[in-house]
């Protein structure tokens, strides 16, 4: 695959995966298609030498693994960690304002959103949802409007002066979407609107009653390569999509000769703790089962490594002065190595070395990045995943503009050149530690 077919085909992923459960569901295709078996955690797995197979849990977080032909499990895995949710404003569980003639949706704001950008977009809703079918069962189906169908309108700067200087985001009542107009008198049902639109989508099921959902609102805008050069990526859901595609692209080139390991988490935005999350048991649980006992665990976590993939920050040309001089990234100038001392990141010398050791056979550049010794340090499932499970771990990621912004923005080589990297570290048959 060229790198004009790469982005090409993340461009595609991006589009159709406006949630963590349509990317979940689109990875899981993929798998499907490259001859990867579905397990399910409630049954007995039979993994053999050269099998291929992954698991998801919640449908939001998924686990894929080579067992190695020539390398078991046991003899050490090459693993990369990203995670497929991104900040978005959530429908609330009795959202339903009617107010000055318009039908609005009360939301929720999930992890860190930048908020600004979210006034005067065109709008649409996807999610899970929960329902009863006509036989009085149980059911979970996905559901994505497509179209446009809201827009948070701003505050026209006549009515706000200030609006230049100081604007401040209500989160309670300032970014509330609009999705109609309502005659007098009339009231909409979100419940009912959901149930024609889930019978329209999934033709032939039968919706009794909708019990439940887990819907956000995204940009329908949709991803596309901008710049003089088309040297940028511009899109939603960059942070953390990006690093999940390809992650997958690099497993599903692998070799299959060693073992090897992708897990994507949900809910890293908002701290990790649930059951997808990288706070929850399911990448333990995994490699419990292919170890077999404590004994072979803990020769299986000695001999791995986890290459936690999550976007970096790079230098704005309009803000230089918020990054440490010696460690702006920029973009299409190769992935980032993150670095932090007080262990916000989980790299250290030696799997950072080894990350060099595989950049340089790929004749890929590496930058490095370390925020400013006065500004506080985000974090990643990479210090989650090397204290829960004793893997040693790093973290890296390619730069980007606007993190947490509906619509970010990044190097259209730098991902390229990171599945080349994670490629090669799936394929490495050398030893993960220094002798």
């Amino acid at each position: 695959m060229k790198q004009e077919e790469f982005n090409r085909q993340l461009c595609g992923f991006l589009k159709a995966s406006p949630t963590p459960f349509h990317a979940v569901a689109n990875m899981a295709t993929q798998l499907t298609a490259a001859g990867f078996s579905r397990l399910t955690d409630g049954e007995a797995w039979s993994i053999v030498p050269g099998g291929r197979y992954y698991l998801t849990r919640n449908d939001s977080s998924i686990v894929a693994f080579i067992c190695g032909r020539e390398s078991l499990p046991g003899q050490g895995m090459r693993m990369v960690g990203a995670h497929t949710d991104s900040p978005c404003l959530m429908v609330k569980p009795a959202p339903e304002i009617h107010s000055q003639g318009l039908f609005q949706l009360g939301v929720q704001v999930y992890g860190g959103a930048l908020l600004n950008p979210w006034f005067d977009r065109d709008l649409s809703l996807a999610g899970r949802v929960s329902y009863l079918d006509g036989d009085s069962r149980l059911r979970v189906a996905l559901v994505d409007f497509r179209d446009a169908i809201a827009t948070v309108p701003s505050l026209a700067i006549h009515l706000d002066r200030d609006a230049n200087k100081n604007r401040e985001v209500n989160p309670q009542t300032a970014i509330v979407p609009v999705l109609c107009q309502v005659e007098e008198g009339e009231t909409l049902d979100f419940r009912d609107l959901l149930q024609r639109r889930l019978t329209q989508e999934q033709s032939g099921i039968s919706v009794a009653k909708i019990l439940d959902y887990e819907l956000s609102f995204y940009d329908t805008q949709a991803p596309s390569l901008i710049g003089l050069r088309s040297e940028f990526i511009a899109s939603a859901r960059l942070d953390n999509l990006l690093s999940c595609f390809t992650g997958l692209q690099a497993m599903l080139q692998a070799d299959g000769v060693v073992s090897n390991l992708l897990i994507c988490n949900d809910h890293e935005e908002v701290g990790s703790v649930s059951t997808s999350g990288a706070h929850g048991p399911l990448l333990a649980s995994v490699l419990n089962r292919l170890a077999g006992d404590n004994a072979a665990y803990a020769a299986l976590a000695e001999q791995s490594l986890m290459i936690s993939a999550d976007n970096a920050h790079a230098i704005h040309p309009n803000f230089a002065d918020r990054h440490d001089e010696n460690h702006g990234p920029q973009l299409n100038r190769g992935p980032v190595i993150k670095v932090n001392a007080s262990q916000r990141y989980a790299t250290n010398s030696e799997t950072s070395g080894l990350f060099r050791l595989l950049a340089g056979q790929e004749n890929v550049p590496v930058q490095s990045f370390v925020v400013r010794s006065d500004m506080a340090c985000g974090s990643t499932i990479g210090p989650i995943t090397a204290g829960g499970t004793g893997i040693r771990t790093l973290d890296i990621g390619v730069p980007t503009f606007g993190m947490h912004s509906i619509r970010e923005l990044a190097g259209s080589r730098d991902a390229w050149d990171l599945c080349r990297i994670l490629r090669r570290f799936y394929d490495y048959a050398g030893p993960l530690s220094a002798s």
